[in-house]
């Protein structure tokens, strides 16, 4: 991914950018789903707010149908699995052992997303593409996991290795988490954490934590996450809430869909802009990319 010469694909004069529509796209930048399971969710909080509609947005990769989602994850229907990749469990917890001053919360927001997402589709199998737990000192949180893990025992888990999960080390075998290394297959895809080429099956990694940036008129611009893919591959973004993002450049070849708000949309193909591949289409009819025509 890395090591490609940026791309002119609108007419606002800068390198690389998508262009917004002219009253702007309503986006926020960490779409929220805060619904969990009430035996889990009494202990912490009062109340959870509401949820918003989730437009996901679908595709064809390696043959299979998949729904791109605003809660930056994969639903593969098929199969039954999420995929989730750069979930970070226990950064915030690592920083703060560290001495620094930040806020707690984001285990409970980023397991209160994946509950929402489990009683939404009601998968089979969850795969996390890497960085489970973010460090040694993440382990401090393995209570709270191991509460919510049992309030989904039902629940088949992998975890593909990533390089934060050489340094945290595994879940502990009371959260009963099949741990495995890349290049792990189920059906036609790849899981890895990070971007590769593989000889037979379609690749999902994670690792970059994408986002992509889009400019409006002026000096109006928004940084965003997304999910980025080329031939034999696509990237997630990072699912954890509480970590950064890389700005991928445009490439021949690469395709990106923007994650904004409750909803994901295929934003133009380089050189076609206004348009998106007739494959990737949103969920919902009603959205589309005609809002980032130039």
């Amino acid at each position: 991914m890395r090591g490609h010469k940026l791309l002119t694909i609108c007419d606002t004069g800068r390198a690389g950018c998508f262009p917004l529509q002219d009253d702007g796209v309503p986006v926020s930048s960490l779409p929220t789903s805060a619904v969990l399971r009430q035996s889990f969710l009494s202990p912490f909080v009062t109340s959870a707010p509401p949820v918003s509609p989730s437009l996901p947005c679908q595709v064809q990769w390696a043959g299979e149908t998949l729904q791109l989602l605003p809660e930056r994850a994969i639903w593969w229907p098929a199969g039954r699995v999420l995929f989730i990749a750069d979930l970070h469990l226990g950064k915030a917890a690592t920083y703060r052992a560290l001495g620094q001053p930040v806020p707690g919360g984001t285990t409970l927001e980023n397991l209160s997303r994946l509950d929402a997402l489990i009683e939404r589709h009601a998968p089979r199998r969850i795969v996390f593409l890497g960085d489970f737990l973010h460090a040694v000192q993440a382990r401090s949180v393995l209570s709270t996991l191991q509460i919510w893990r049992d309030g989904h025992a039902h629940l088949d888990m992998t975890l593909v290795r990533g390089n934060h999960d050489s340094r945290a080390g595994d879940p502990p075998v009371s959260l009963r988490i099949d741990v495995v290394d890349e290049p792990w297959l189920i059906g036609p895809f790849a899981c890895c954490h990070h971007p590769q080429a593989h000889p037979t099956h379609f690749v999902l990694a994670g690792h970059l934590h994408p986002t992509c940036k889009l400019y409006g008129r002026g000096r109006d611009s928004l940084r965003m996450p997304c999910f980025v893919s080329e031939a034999g591959q696509a990237i997630l973004p990072a699912f954890g809430e509480f970590t950064g993002g890389w700005l991928v450049e445009p490439a021949p070849g690469r395709r990106f869909h923007g994650v904004g708000g409750a909803a994901v949309w295929a934003l133009p193909v380089p050189g076609h802009a206004g348009q998106a591949d007739q494959a990737d289409q949103p969920a919902d009819a009603s959205m589309s990319s005609q809002g980032f025509a130039t």
